[in-house]
């Protein structure tokens, strides 16, 4: 069963209004639907709910849904938030079966990043993909989806093949080995390499007997 429960109060008042009394007394308003059931307006102690979402395995995991003595597992799909508060104003619930088999989007992280010669040598990541929707069983939701990114080099295509976590899931997307990222060499990597490079020319010049120079320039000319 899911680490995080949720202990939910029916709500009588639906809407605007009804979201706004639940706020006023500290919870935070929700829906849950799905499954073969009508939609019920439920609602959550905003501190509580507040501690389950920053475990970060609230949302889009699978989780425990209380209500009294009845418990089901549910999928929390999305949570709106203030965008000047950052407060958590209304959230949704999925019913599911931990069997059942769903379609999700999983986030991508990349790790090693110091790890990666690239990097250094002035390359930069361009993410095509921050999250990648899979099919999964919902008791077996993974948290992240990994790329490591130690031993890539510049020019790299990093696809859904080279993703760690993908034991328990499928891509939605079967037709190909899709791009989730690549590592390319940024434009101020390349003036600072023409920028060293005119340097040293300057350099060597400047280093060069009368002879070698006014041959350098002959040669130039020529």
């Amino acid at each position: 069963m899911a680490e995080i429960i949720l202990n939910v109060d029916v709500r009588d008042g639906v809407g605007t209004g009804g979201a706004r009394a639940a706020r006023r007394a500290g919870m935070v308003p929700g829906v849950l639907y799905g499954g073969d059931k009508a939609p019920v307006a439920i609602s959550v102690n905003e501190r509580d709910f507040r501690k389950s979402l920053y475990t970060g395995k609230l949302l889009g995991h699978l989780v425990t849904l209380q209500y009294g003595d009845e418990t089901q597992p549910v999928i929390a799909r999305d949570v709106q938030f203030d965008p000047v508060s950052d407060r958590p104003l209304h959230f949704d619930l999925m019913r599911v079966d931990e069997k059942q088999t769903i379609k999700i989007d999983i986030p991508v992280h990349f790790i090693n990043q110091d790890q990666c010669e690239a990097f250094r040598q002035g390359g930069s990541l361009e993410v095509v993909r921050h999250s990648v929707e899979v099919k999964v069983r919902a008791d077996h939701i993974p948290e992240d989806l990994i790329v490591d990114l130690a031993g890539h080099k510049l020019g790299d295509t990093i696809r859904w093949t080279d993703l760690k976590g993908t034991k328990d899931v499928e891509p939605t997307i079967t037709d190909r080995d899709f791009v989730i990222a690549s590592i390319k060499t940024s434009s101020a990597a390349i003036s600072a390499a023409a920028d060293e490079a005119h340097d040293a020319e300057v350099e060597a010049t400047e280093q060069a007997t009368p002879e070698e120079a006014t041959a350098t320039e002959d040669t130039a000319e020529g």
